[in-house]
């Protein structure tokens, strides 16, 4: 009778001791320290406390499976591009972790003078999520394509440029909530329209990029992803001009102060419709920026490629 010989996987230690690896790995024990913290203290409660959590659990996991994937070496058997996925979820990962480093803090660390066991876990818990969020730049940093290298579209200066244009979109939804910021005229919604539309479109891109879906487009990938740029770069110029003239001018219903009421929230930092209607104006104008950069380096990519 025959004997099999078992045959040992051994995975590939190499990754886990590169740069990109060990960051990696501290990125993962800084989160995983963070929402152990906040779990143990129990110091999180209601939307605020549910999403600075996810943010890290998430970020927690999906790093964890990154590390996997990379030790077993199966990155050609995964459903995604390797050369984009990482790099997507890394600069996300900096995002998320960075609002939470800021709007936990805010939220639930308590008064200063109240000198118990949960306001040290609060602050210890920002303190590694802050930590999170700078092994991730690092992480982004250190995966980024460099000048002439070739890599995956999301690796480059316009590929994650995408990642904070949909992010400030996922922001300015959240502050865009309430129908009464919008519903006030045809104009306003026209705002919200350029929000949805850009933000579809952005995180299109990133699918068909970590899905490996360029070719379906019946255009070249770089002409698509330039002219998408300066379409949205022109509506949100509209955007920026539009809100601001509807919501403060008092000639087109607009209320140019701050109403008195403002001030009686339950929270400290709890905002009321003016005080969201100033938000969104702020990351409108944070997010046409951004998306001129995208522009300005997808243009480049294109005279690059002509060349």
């Amino acid at each position: 009778m025959p004997v099999h010989k078992r045959t040992v996987v051994v995975g590939n230690a190499h990754t886990l001791k590169s740069p990109v690896g060990i960051v990696r790995i501290l990125a993962a024990i800084f989160a995983c320290v963070t929402f152990s913290l906040v779990a143990h203290s129990r110091a999180w409660y209601g939307r605020i406390g549910d999403l600075c959590m996810f943010s890290w659990c998430f970020c927690f996991v999906v790093t964890i499976i990154i590390l996997i994937v990379e030790f077993a070496g199966v990155q050609s058997r995964m459903p995604v591009s390797w050369k984009n996925f990482p790099i997507t979820f890394a600069m996300f990962a900096v995002l998320m972790c960075l609002s939470a480093s800021i709007i936990y803090p805010l939220n639930f660390i308590e008064d200063k003078s109240y000198a118990g066991d949960r306001r040290t876990y609060e602050i210890v818990a920002t303190v590694f999520s802050c930590l999170t969020t700078l092994a991730y730049i690092i992480e982004v940093s250190l995966t980024r394509a460099q000048p002439g290298e070739i890599t995956g579209y999301m690796a480059t200066v316009p590929g994650l440029l995408k990642v904070i244009e949909s992010y400030i979109a996922c922001v300015i939804f959240v502050f865009i909530s309430e129908p009464p910021l919008y519903e006030g005229h045809d104009a306003l919604k026209w705002c919200l329209s350029v929000y949805c539309i850009c933000f579809i479109i952005s995180v299109l891109v990133i699918i068909m990029c970590v899905g490996e879906c360029t070719s379906w487009l019946p255009c070249a990938f770089e002409k698509f992803v330039s002219g998408y740029a300066l379409i949205a770069v022109l509506f949100y110029a509209s955007a920026l001009i539009i809100w601001p003239i509807f919501q403060f001018d008092s000639k087109h219903g607009g209320n140019p102060r701050r109403p008195s009421n403002c001030r009686n929230f339950s929270g400290p930092y709890t905002l009321c419709v003016f005080d969201k209607a100033v938000a969104i104006a702020v990351l409108t104008a944070v997010n046409l920026l951004v998306y001129i950069g995208d522009l300005v380096h997808s243009a480049r990519l294109i005279f690059i490629t002509v060349l």
